[in-house]
Protein backbone atom coordinates (compact mmCIF):
# COMPACT_ATOMS: atom_id res chain seq x y z
CA UNK A 1 0.00 0.00 0.00
CA UNK A 2 0.97 3.42 -1.04
CA UNK A 3 2.14 6.03 2.06
CA UNK A 4 -1.06 8.34 0.24
CA UNK A 5 -3.50 5.21 0.55
CA UNK A 6 -1.94 4.45 3.77
CA UNK A 7 -2.34 7.77 5.00
CA UNK A 8 -6.20 7.81 3.55
CA UNK A 9 -6.97 4.69 5.35
CA UNK A 10 -6.07 5.66 9.04
CA UNK A 11 -7.81 8.91 8.20
CA UNK A 12 -11.26 7.22 7.58
CA UNK A 13 -10.31 4.38 10.88
CA UNK A 14 -9.76 7.53 12.57
CA UNK A 15 -13.18 9.32 11.57
CA UNK A 16 -14.87 6.06 12.63
CA UNK A 17 -13.34 5.90 15.79
CA UNK A 18 -13.74 9.62 16.71
CA UNK A 19 -17.23 9.67 16.06
CA UNK A 20 -18.40 5.99 17.73
CA UNK A 21 -15.84 6.98 20.65
CA UNK A 22 -18.18 10.32 20.50
CA UNK A 23 -21.22 8.90 20.14
CA UNK A 24 -20.74 5.92 22.93
CA UNK A 25 -19.91 8.40 25.49
CA UNK A 26 -22.28 10.54 25.07
CA UNK A 27 -24.45 7.91 25.23
CA UNK A 28 -22.70 5.79 28.18
CA UNK A 29 -22.75 9.23 30.79
CA UNK A 30 -26.30 9.78 29.84
CA UNK A 31 -28.43 7.90 32.21
CA UNK A 32 -26.29 9.73 35.14
CA UNK A 33 -24.11 13.12 33.80
CA UNK A 34 -26.80 15.39 34.79
CA UNK A 35 -27.11 14.37 38.40
CA UNK A 36 -23.22 14.57 38.86
CA UNK A 37 -21.33 16.91 40.46
CA UNK A 38 -20.07 19.61 38.46
CA UNK A 39 -16.16 18.45 38.70
CA UNK A 40 -16.95 15.40 37.42
CA UNK A 41 -18.77 16.53 34.98
CA UNK A 42 -16.25 18.13 34.26
CA UNK A 43 -13.63 15.45 34.18
CA UNK A 44 -16.08 13.15 32.21
CA UNK A 45 -15.38 15.67 29.22
CA UNK A 46 -11.86 16.31 29.37
CA UNK A 47 -11.75 12.24 29.57
CA UNK A 48 -13.64 12.30 26.49
CA UNK A 49 -10.87 14.87 24.71
CA UNK A 50 -8.02 13.38 25.65
CA UNK A 51 -9.10 9.66 24.53
CA UNK A 52 -9.56 11.77 21.19
CA UNK A 53 -6.72 12.96 20.66
CA UNK A 54 -5.21 9.91 21.78
CA UNK A 55 -7.10 8.16 18.84
CA UNK A 56 -5.82 10.98 16.91
CA UNK A 57 -2.30 10.01 17.38
CA UNK A 58 -2.56 6.32 17.61
CA UNK A 59 -5.15 5.38 14.60
CA UNK A 60 -3.51 8.51 12.18
CA UNK A 61 -0.77 9.37 13.49
CA UNK A 62 -1.50 12.76 14.13
CA UNK A 63 0.37 14.15 17.52
CA UNK A 64 -0.56 17.21 19.38
CA UNK A 65 1.94 19.62 21.25
CA UNK A 66 0.66 22.43 23.44
CA UNK A 67 2.69 24.91 25.06
CA UNK A 68 2.60 28.03 27.05
CA UNK A 69 0.12 26.58 29.56
CA UNK A 70 2.31 28.31 32.50
CA UNK A 71 0.81 31.69 30.67
CA UNK A 72 -2.74 31.27 31.35
CA UNK A 73 -4.21 33.50 34.55
CA UNK A 74 -5.48 32.10 37.22
CA UNK A 75 -9.83 33.14 37.13
CA UNK A 76 -11.97 34.91 34.84
CA UNK A 77 -10.33 35.19 31.50
CA UNK A 78 -11.19 35.36 27.76
CA UNK A 79 -9.12 32.91 25.25
CA UNK A 80 -8.99 33.75 21.89
CA UNK A 81 -7.49 31.15 19.48
CA UNK A 82 -6.75 31.10 15.86
CA UNK A 83 -9.63 28.52 14.28
CA UNK A 84 -8.49 26.14 11.46
CA UNK A 85 -10.63 22.65 12.22
CA UNK A 86 -12.12 20.84 15.30
CA UNK A 87 -8.76 19.95 17.14
CA UNK A 88 -8.97 23.41 18.81
CA UNK A 89 -12.13 22.30 20.72
CA UNK A 90 -10.38 19.26 21.67
CA UNK A 91 -6.59 20.34 22.63
CA UNK A 92 -7.63 23.48 24.46
CA UNK A 93 -10.54 21.42 26.39
CA UNK A 94 -7.73 19.53 28.77
CA UNK A 95 -5.99 22.88 29.79
CA UNK A 96 -8.56 24.94 30.46
CA UNK A 97 -9.93 25.09 34.11
CA UNK A 98 -14.35 25.16 33.34
CA UNK A 99 -13.93 27.06 29.68
CA UNK A 100 -16.84 28.59 28.58
CA UNK A 101 -16.99 28.03 24.27
CA UNK A 102 -18.92 30.60 22.30
CA UNK A 103 -20.35 28.46 19.70
CA UNK A 104 -22.70 28.43 17.02
CA UNK A 105 -26.34 28.13 17.47
CA UNK A 106 -27.12 25.21 15.67
CA UNK A 107 -24.37 23.16 17.04
CA UNK A 108 -26.90 23.25 20.59
CA UNK A 109 -29.76 21.78 18.17
CA UNK A 110 -27.36 18.56 18.17
CA UNK A 111 -29.52 15.67 19.95
CA UNK A 112 -27.95 14.83 23.15
CA UNK A 113 -25.27 16.88 22.30
CA UNK A 114 -27.09 20.36 22.77
CA UNK A 115 -28.05 18.60 26.11
CA UNK A 116 -24.59 18.19 27.54
CA UNK A 117 -23.40 21.51 25.98
CA UNK A 118 -26.11 23.82 27.72
CA UNK A 119 -25.38 21.95 31.19
CA UNK A 120 -21.40 22.77 30.74
CA UNK A 121 -22.73 26.44 30.11
CA UNK A 122 -22.02 27.12 26.91
CA UNK A 123 -23.01 30.02 24.87
CA UNK A 124 -25.04 29.44 21.97
CA UNK A 125 -24.63 32.66 18.96
CA UNK A 126 -26.66 33.07 15.95
CA UNK A 127 -24.13 34.50 13.95
CA UNK A 128 -26.83 35.58 10.78
CA UNK A 129 -27.75 38.21 13.51
CA UNK A 130 -24.26 39.55 13.94
CA UNK A 131 -24.61 42.70 16.04
CA UNK A 132 -28.00 41.94 17.52
CA UNK A 133 -26.60 39.17 19.62
CA UNK A 134 -24.19 41.47 21.24
CA UNK A 135 -26.49 42.42 24.59
CA UNK A 136 -26.77 38.66 25.10
CA UNK A 137 -23.38 37.29 24.59
CA UNK A 138 -22.41 40.20 27.05
CA UNK A 139 -24.71 38.87 30.00
CA UNK A 140 -23.59 35.52 29.03
CA UNK A 141 -20.60 36.26 29.73
CA UNK A 142 -20.70 38.02 32.50
CA UNK A 143 -22.26 35.32 33.97
CA UNK A 144 -19.75 33.19 33.02
CA UNK A 145 -16.69 35.58 33.87
CA UNK A 146 -18.41 36.07 37.88
CA UNK A 147 -18.16 32.18 38.13
CA UNK A 148 -14.22 32.45 37.81
CA UNK A 149 -14.73 30.75 33.74
CA UNK A 150 -12.20 31.03 30.57
CA UNK A 151 -13.91 32.22 27.76
CA UNK A 152 -12.86 30.77 24.42
CA UNK A 153 -13.96 32.69 21.57
CA UNK A 154 -12.17 32.39 17.64
CA UNK A 155 -12.25 36.00 16.91
CA UNK A 156 -12.43 35.15 12.88
CA UNK A 157 -15.67 33.69 14.02
CA UNK A 158 -15.40 30.51 11.29
CA UNK A 159 -12.59 28.04 10.44
CA UNK A 160 -10.39 29.45 8.16
CA UNK A 161 -7.87 27.51 5.69
CA UNK A 162 -3.99 27.96 6.86
CA UNK A 163 -2.67 31.18 5.45
CA UNK A 164 -5.91 32.72 4.57
CA UNK A 165 -5.91 36.58 5.25
CA UNK A 166 -7.56 37.06 8.49
CA UNK A 167 -10.62 39.29 9.57
CA UNK A 168 -11.03 39.47 12.89
CA UNK A 169 -14.55 40.11 14.04
CA UNK A 170 -15.44 42.85 16.61
CA UNK A 171 -17.05 40.75 18.68
CA UNK A 172 -13.45 39.97 20.65
CA UNK A 173 -12.72 43.72 21.03
CA UNK A 174 -16.75 43.99 22.55
CA UNK A 175 -16.18 41.14 25.21
CA UNK A 176 -12.66 42.57 26.11
CA UNK A 177 -13.76 46.20 26.55
CA UNK A 178 -16.69 45.32 28.66
CA UNK A 179 -15.46 42.46 30.60
CA UNK A 180 -12.45 44.30 31.21
CA UNK A 181 -10.84 40.71 31.27
CA UNK A 182 -7.39 39.74 30.21
CA UNK A 183 -7.18 38.11 26.27
CA UNK A 184 -4.77 34.82 26.08
CA UNK A 185 -4.30 34.80 22.38
CA UNK A 186 -3.71 31.05 20.54
CA UNK A 187 -1.51 30.40 18.09
CA UNK A 188 -1.51 26.82 16.10
CA UNK A 189 -1.28 25.28 12.90
CA UNK A 190 -4.03 22.45 13.09
CA UNK A 191 -5.74 23.41 9.59
CA UNK A 192 -2.33 21.51 8.08
CA UNK A 193 -3.10 18.09 9.72
CA UNK A 194 -7.20 18.36 9.89
CA UNK A 195 -8.23 19.89 7.09
CA UNK A 196 -11.76 21.36 6.99
CA UNK A 197 -14.14 19.60 5.16
CA UNK A 198 -11.85 16.80 4.52
CA UNK A 199 -11.74 13.47 5.46
CA UNK A 200 -7.67 13.03 5.72
CA UNK A 201 -5.52 13.48 8.29
CA UNK A 202 -2.10 14.14 8.16
CA UNK A 203 0.38 12.18 9.84
CA UNK A 204 3.13 14.70 11.95
CA UNK A 205 2.66 16.73 14.85
CA UNK A 206 0.43 19.45 14.92
CA UNK A 207 1.72 22.94 17.45
CA UNK A 208 -0.55 25.51 19.94
CA UNK A 209 0.33 27.65 21.71
CA UNK A 210 -0.91 30.05 24.29
CA UNK A 211 0.75 33.23 24.23
CA UNK A 212 1.36 36.00 26.41
CA UNK A 213 -1.65 37.48 27.70
CA UNK A 214 -3.54 41.30 26.95
CA UNK A 215 -3.93 42.69 29.64
CA UNK A 216 -7.26 45.59 29.91
CA UNK A 217 -7.76 48.99 28.97
CA UNK A 218 -6.47 48.90 25.29
CA UNK A 219 -8.11 51.25 22.56
CA UNK A 220 -10.15 49.03 20.26
CA UNK A 221 -7.46 49.64 17.77
CA UNK A 222 -4.55 49.20 19.33
CA UNK A 223 -6.12 45.77 20.81
CA UNK A 224 -6.78 44.24 17.67
CA UNK A 225 -3.22 45.02 16.13
CA UNK A 226 -1.73 43.68 19.30
CA UNK A 227 -4.23 40.33 19.25
CA UNK A 228 -3.65 40.01 15.80
CA UNK A 229 -0.09 40.73 15.08
CA UNK A 230 0.75 37.61 18.34
CA UNK A 231 -1.75 35.38 16.72
CA UNK A 232 -0.56 35.72 13.37
CA UNK A 233 2.85 36.00 13.78
CA UNK A 234 3.41 32.98 15.62
CA UNK A 235 0.55 30.95 13.62
CA UNK A 236 3.07 31.35 10.52
CA UNK A 237 5.77 30.20 12.69
CA UNK A 238 4.20 27.31 13.67
CA UNK A 239 3.14 27.09 10.07
CA UNK A 240 6.45 27.25 8.32
CA UNK A 241 7.71 24.86 11.46
CA UNK A 242 5.15 21.91 10.32
CA UNK A 243 6.66 21.99 6.84
CA UNK A 244 10.49 21.52 8.64
CA UNK A 245 9.40 18.69 10.96
CA UNK A 246 7.02 16.78 7.56
CA UNK A 247 8.74 18.03 4.79
CA UNK A 248 6.22 15.53 2.97
CA UNK A 249 3.06 17.50 4.52
CA UNK A 250 1.16 18.48 1.48
CA UNK A 251 1.02 22.53 0.71
CA UNK A 252 -1.85 23.97 -0.91
CA UNK A 253 -0.83 26.65 -3.68
CA UNK A 254 -2.46 29.57 -1.24
CA UNK A 255 0.11 28.45 1.72
CA UNK A 256 2.72 28.07 -0.68
CA UNK A 257 1.98 31.76 -1.89
CA UNK A 258 2.62 32.85 2.22
CA UNK A 259 5.57 30.88 2.40
CA UNK A 260 7.19 33.06 -0.61
CA UNK A 261 6.17 36.31 1.71
CA UNK A 262 7.44 35.51 4.51
CA UNK A 263 9.81 38.34 4.87
CA UNK A 264 6.75 40.36 6.21
CA UNK A 265 4.25 38.22 8.39
CA UNK A 266 2.17 41.14 9.09
CA UNK A 267 1.60 42.77 5.71
CA UNK A 268 1.27 39.05 4.11
CA UNK A 269 -1.84 38.45 6.02
CA UNK A 270 -3.32 41.57 5.79
CA UNK A 271 -6.87 41.73 3.74
CA UNK A 272 -6.42 43.38 1.03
Amino acid sequence: MTTGRMTLFRSIAFQILFYANFAGQLVLYLPFFFVLPEPQRWRLVKFWSRSSLWLLDKVAGTRSHLTGQERIPVGPAIVAAKHQSFWEVISLLPYLDKPTFILKKELMRIPVFGWYARSLGMIPVDRQRRGAVLPALLEATKAAAAKGRQIVIFPEGTRSAPGTAPNYRPGIHFLYAALGLPVVPVALNSGLFWPRQAVRREPGTIHAEFLEPIGPGLGRQAFLDLLRERIEVRSFDLLRQAFVESPDLPMSPLVAERLREESDPISRLRPA
